[in-house]
């Protein structure tokens, strides 16, 4: 995380289950409701994916709770959310997603300088297996790294 950057919310269930390809940042298009909600921290990425239609890039099923000092005008809080990124990156992403079956996946929300910010993750879904050796070798590498400190405490 870099310096000046807020996070709001992480997605750790996309790294369960799906192989990180690539990482791109986007920023989300908000009305001034859904700022301030993200403000207090209230916004949940649970089946949320991206999606790209007729060239535009839109966050779906991302759940920004209504901002409890809002009015009538507040918003909805499951709308479609556009991202901004070049065009140039947008269609190339629709490509690959199109083309190999991949998957964009929100891995975190975060401000950067102000501005709220979209970590999207090109991603490809993991099986069973793959999910229980990713356990198997984080438990391997915790129980060496409890040896390693036992071992300097002697």
């Amino acid at each position: 995380m870099a310096a000046g950057e807020k996070t709001i919310v992480q997605n750790r269930r996309a790294r369960r289950d799906y192989h990180v390809l690539e990482r791109h940042e986007a920023g989300i298009e908000l009305r001034g409701t859904e700022v301030k909600s993200l403000r207090q921290g209230h916004m949940t990425l649970k089946d949320s994916y991206g999606d790209v239609e007729n060239g535009e890039l839109f966050l779906l099923n991302a759940h920004i709770s209504p901002y409890e000092q809002g009015n009538i005008q507040n918003h909805d809080p499951e709308r479609p959310r556009r991202l901004l990124m070049h065009k140039r990156e947008i269609l190339r992403l629709g490509a690959r997603v199109d083309e190999r079956g991949l998957t964009l996946v929100p891995l975190r929300v975060y401000f950067k300088q102000g501005r709220a910010k979209v970590e999207l993750g090109l991603c490809k879904g993991k099986h069973t297996v793959d999910k229980r050796d990713a356990i198997r070798e984080r438990d391997i590498q915790r129980e060496t790294e409890r040896e390693m400190k036992d071992a300097r405490g002697r």
